[in-house]
């Protein structure tokens, strides 16, 4: 067994690190004061071909893998998660859907531009009634004419609403004799749920305000509406009631880029600590010479090493096509779980100092929390693993 990375792996790793160092690391306290989407951060990782890292050249992307998008959003995170979770939105829930069921003409359309970062890519699952229990979808889609009439709201967003927004990919029900009277939920034996791709500027097609957020403070994240909103019949994605296997595939491919954001933060939140502990003075000495100093940082240490490893895992079953499902709700689990206990002993670490918005740990506490929500609850994460193992 080889825990070496291959040569290609480590040159991902470097450039995003010193992207991340030169381009972010100066202007990320102020994007997130004032709340301030990265446009042309965006570009720029566009222009090195970041933004597709795991779809082939030929369809424009960067021609990676998974685990090479893994380490570049771990790279990111490691200096800012805003950054970081636009491009792991778009790529691992705005792109994937189009790139694995789109057809050759939805493809040749959209992915060149999404790989390109040219336009962003957004995911519409979660609805007010539809969170965790995914599968409670209450947006439908009717034809009408050789058109798709969509009625229904998204919640919890990411990228729709930005000015280089393209698409958004969401779910909707099909079934027309069913009623949203039974609860519409999992286990309704007549519910059909498709996904569909709605272009930005479609009619009837509304993006609300953004949310008022505790952390990601320079992403965006916004309600969708859609009343009567009409697209083409062939802006089906794959086929019709197809939807509910589509998307949680997808989201098991989204939990290897939070897992690995959860590893980012974790690792950027060790970094600040270490820093910290060694240049403040405490009774005549550096306080990371103090054994209880040194306890927390072996400690986030030991348990970051653990988590890399677990994410690395699961990219690297989905590369060999092996099923990866347990493997990334496993890393989701424990990389969440970990940057929200990395993030709080290195702000204590810091002392008073860690709870003073000039000092990025305060922001890294702020980002932490999400990754312990998003993509699918602590919660949710057991019960796939309980499943998985039978239980």
């Amino acid at each position: 067994m080889d825990f070496d990375l291959s040569p290609d792996h480590e040159l991902i790793r470097r450039t995003v690190r010193d992207f991340a160092k030169q381009r972010v690391a100066p202007v990320a306290e102020e994007l997130d004061r004032t709340k301030s989407f990265p446009y042309e951060l965006v570009r720029e990782l566009g222009e090195l071909n970041l933004m597709g890292i795991p779809f082939p050249e030929e369809v424009g992307g960067g021609g990676g893998d998974t685990l090479a998008y893994a380490i570049a959003i771990e790279e990111l995170t490691r200096i800012d998660s805003s950054v970081a979770i636009t491009v792991c939105a778009h790529t691992s829930l705005g792109t994937q859907p189009i790139y694995l069921y789109g057809s050759d003409e939805q493809r040749e359309r959209w992915l060149p531009r999404l790989c390109s970062g040219e336009i962003l890519g957004a995911f519409g699952l979660t609805e007010p009634e539809a969170g965790s229990d995914a599968g409670n979808t209450r947006t439908r889609a009717r034809l009408d004419d050789g058109e798709w009439v969509i009625d229904g709201a998204k919640q919890f967003i990411t990228n729709a609403g930005t000015d280089i927004s393209g698409v958004v990919c969401i779910t909707a029900r099909t079934d027309a004799g069913s009623s949203c009277a039974n609860g519409g939920g999992v286990g309704d034996a007549d519910m059909e749920v498709s996904n569909f791709i709605v272009p930005t500027g479609t009619a009837g097609y509304e993006v609300g305000e953004p949310y008022r957020k505790m952390g990601w403070n320079a992403s965006d994240t916004r309600p969708l509406t859609f009343a009567g909103a009409r697209i083409p019949e062939d802006n089906l994605l794959g086929p019709r009631g197809a939807g509910f296997k589509q998307f949680l595939h997808v989201l098991d491919i989204g939990r290897i880029g939070v897992a690995a954001m959860g590893v980012g933060l974790a690792q950027g939140a060790l970094d600040q600590a270490l820093a910290y502990a060694k240049q403040r003075r405490a009774f005549g000495q550096p306080i990371s010479r103090f054994q209880a100093i040194q306890m927390k940082l072996a400690d986030i240490s030991t348990e970051l090493e653990a988590a890399r490893l677990l994410t690395y895992k699961a990219a690297l079953l989905k590369d060999a096509g092996r099923s990866f499902t347990l493997a990334a709700a496993q890393a989701k689990l424990k990389t969440g779980r970990l940057a929200v206990r990395a993030a709080e002993e290195a702000v204590q670490i810091h002392g008073g100092y860690g709870y003073i918005e000039e000092y990025p740990i305060c922001r890294f506490y702020r980002d932490a929390k999400i990754l312990t929500i998003g993509e699918g609850t602590d919660e949710v994460q057991q019960m796939v693993i309980a499943r998985a193992l039978g239980a």
